[in-house]
């Protein structure tokens, strides 16, 4: 696994003192207690553009600084850590890669500088029921003339209600499960016939359920092949999957620290409740699983950054360990802290509440766990 090298550590420390500095979790409370429409703060998205995280993988001559996904990882975990909503993952993760991958010449010069910059927010539009069942699409796009006509829906997608670029699965041949027969295609996010209904969810970021009736797009909005999307479409997905796992991490990681303070402060009985065995076990084991998640994220991303072929596998074992331990974290975290650990005034329920989102976002633990399987033989 490879070491961290200068460049990234500072990309890590920058990340953490800012996170820290300027994103704590009061943030999010903040953004709850307002009902904030985005789902982030538009000015802490900025700040993050400024210091280049928007363009992470990005190539230099879009803007990016092309440090690669191991990278953008470091920067996912530390804003997890603090619970930072953002349009991260959306748009400089997810929204970028699928233009990297299948994008033409001019769709990339279009649109990678503006999600660079931190100008605009770009989404994919992909699962159409509650459940991650990516080549399950039956949203439409008929030909007419030389473009197309969309006409379907979208549930849950990512900053959904702001995103001012949409890159919309569509099933153009095929039947509705189909791998075969699905195509991207890049959406304004203002056209005409596309309606948005504004969700905020449990761990309130924001999402959206998206109706297209009758919207008209070119030819030049396809993203990548007609009927040949899917394999577009899978490598986005664990590109995002790792991603997200990272930032999972981090959520995971602050979680078990913020447990092992409380357990080496709190006393009952006249002794620190830190000397209990069975929290010591408790606590043990969450380590060594977090440990075991950690190695488990970093392969997937370096295997992405290396071009290696195992990146299915990698990606789906990432998101499952990482859901699975995040899981464990933030149930320990409330149940440790006991009754306070129970109420709003502690931070527990935030990160219990994200670990639930994020654990269903991509495709949930047992979704990975067979698709891992499947992808060995079983």
């Amino acid at each position: 696994m490879a070491v961290l090298n200068e460049e990234q550590v500072m990309l890590r420390d920058a990340a953490r003192d800012w996170t820290q500095e300027k994103s704590p979790v009061t943030a999010l409370r903040k953004l709850r207690d307002t009902k904030s429409a985005t789902g982030f703060d538009a000015a802490a998205w900025t700040d993050m553009a400024q210091m280049g995280w928007a363009g992470v993988i990005i190539p230099e001559a879009h803007g990016g600084a092309d440090f690669g996904y191991r990278s953008l990882g470091l920067v996912l975990e530390e804003t997890g850590r603090t619970l930072t909503a953002s349009p991260l993952v959306s748009t400089a993760l997810t929204a970028a890669t699928a233009l990297m991958l299948g994008g033409s010449e001019a769709q990339q010069a279009a649109w990678l500088p503006k999600i660079a910059s931190g100008e605009m927010v770009a989404t994919l539009a992909v699962d159409e029921t509650a459940h991650h069942h990516p080549s399950t699409i039956a949203l439409t796009a008929t030909k007419s003339g030389s473009g197309y006509v969309l006409n379907g829906t979208k549930s849950f997608v990512l900053d959904g209600g702001s995103a001012d670029l949409l890159i919309v699965v569509a099933r153009t041949s095929g039947a509705k499960s189909d791998e075969a027969g699905i195509t991207l295609f890049l959406v304004d996010g203002s056209a005409k016939g596309l309606t948005r209904q504004n969700l905020t969810m449990v761990d309130s970021r924001a999402v959206a359920n998206l109706t297209l009736s009758h919207v008209e797009v070119t030819a030049d909005s396809v993203l990548g092949p007609v009927d040949g999307g899917f394999a577009i479409l899978e490598q986005t997905l664990d590109r995002a999957r790792a991603g997200l796992a990272a930032e999972m991490i981090g959520t995971a990681t602050q979680a078990f620290e913020i447990t092992l303070d409380y357990l080496k402060t709190r006393t009952q009985f006249g002794q620190g409740i830190g000397t209990f065995q069975a929290l010591q076990h408790r606590a043990a084991k969450l380590y060594t699983d977090l440990e075991l998640a950690r190695s488990c994220v970093q392969a997937a991303l370096d295997a992405i950054d290396e071009k290696s072929n195992d990146i299915r596998a990698l990606a789906s074992l990432a998101k499952a360990k990482a859901g699975d331990v995040l899981h464990l974290a933030s149930n320990e975290m409330v149940q440790m802290h006991g009754g306070i650990g129970m109420t709003d005034a502690h931070d527990a329920g935030l990160y219990m509440k994200r670990a639930r989102v994020a654990e269903a976002t991509f495709g949930g633990s047992s979704y990975h766990r067979d698709r891992y399987a499947k992808l060995g033989g079983f």
